[in-house]
């Protein structure tokens, strides 16, 4: 069994990992997973009634996997005003479109468990976030 420990950031190099092991073991708000030149693959833990926080990426589009838990998603195109939101469970993907403004709340009654890809990469080369960063 791979520890915690044992998570870190491929970067730009082939790469095979088994993603579901991975996520279920991330206990980090977010590990970058691989870094890339277009792509980047990051592991999200959301605690229970915690939320990844209101963003826009204006230049990265998003993909989000849920692989465990309940949340509540919300894009739009103004930052206060999502014009498109939906309940997500384990199974559901999350796409975001760069220049959108989005959240993802955690809903459930256990840590929120996902994989988010961006392309280009939004995050530095090994990054690693405990807890949520400060605004």
């Amino acid at each position: 069994m791979v520890n915690q420990c044992s998570i870190y950031d491929y970067g730009n190099t082939p790469f095979i990992t088994h993603v579901k092991r991975d996520v279920c073991q991330n206990n980090n708000f977010r590990t970058a997973r691989w870094t890339g030149e277009h792509l980047q693959l990051t592991l999200m833990c959301i605690p229970r009634g915690s939320e990844i926080g209101l963003e826009k990426h204006p230049d990265v589009d998003q993909f989000l996997y849920i692989e465990s838990g309940n949340g509540f998603a919300m894009m739009g195109s103004e930052k206060n005003t999502p014009d498109y939101c939906h309940h997500v469970s384990c199974g559901d993907g999350i796409f975001i479109p760069a220049g959108t403004w989005h959240n993802l709340k955690n809903t459930g009654c256990c840590d929120l468990k996902l994989f988010s890809i961006y392309a280009p990469p939004q995050h530095p080369f090994g990054t690693v976030h405990r807890y949520k960063p400060e605004e």
